[in-house]
């Protein structure tokens, strides 16, 4: 007898474990990127700018070596997406496209009651977030210290290379509007 008292045993499968060669990606950039909706409102948003976000990954830009989209949760409504970028200069040039840019500047200027965040990870070093009009603290907000992203913090490649110089951002500085 098995150890829940049934007579069947199930004989247990070697696991398959499996790894990865990343030498040919030395400066790989991978960025989790999430959306909340908590209304009808904001959710109707979401789909707006999911489909959006997904014609612009279907452009197959530059350096998108892999696009992947999940659920965090259903309620509220919290959707992810993680991407695999060959190096931070592809990521920063689709980030400055028009299609993109499209619904990034959208975003910025209107949320709609939507939230949104990403974490950016490089394989050759450093990490950076950004959190934009979230209410409730998700990943690395919720134990590392919250800074206004303003000034050096405001481009994600200042925040990656302290001192390195920043492309355009999408929408300047000084056109967001602070709402907190």
């Amino acid at each position: 007898m098995g150890p829940t008292g049934v007579g069947i045993m199930i004989e247990a499968a070697p696991i398959r474990r499996q790894t990865v060669d990343l030498s040919d990606y030395p400066d790989l950039v991978v960025i989790y990127l999430g959306m909340r909706g908590p209304s009808l409102k904001a959710m109707a948003a979401m789909i707006r700018t999911g489909r959006e976000i997904r014609a612009a990954v279907a452009a197959a830009p530059e350096g998108l070596l892999l696009h992947e989209t999940f659920v965090f949760s259903l309620l509220p409504l919290h959707l992810g997406m993680r991407q695999y970028w060959r190096d931070l200069d592809c990521l920063e040039a689709w980030t400055r496209d028009g299609l993109h840019r499209g619904w990034w500047t959208s975003f910025l200027k209107s949320p709609e009651g939507t939230s949104f965040w990403y974490e950016t990870y490089r394989r050759s070093g450093g990490f950076e977030a950004i959190y934009d009009n979230v209410s409730e603290p998700v990943g690395m907000l919720r134990f590392a210290p919250a800074h206004p992203a303003k000034g050096p913090m405001f481009s994600a490649r200042a925040r990656l290379d302290p001192g390195a110089q920043a492309p355009a951002a999408p929408v300047a500085e000084d056109e967001l509007e602070e709402t907190n």
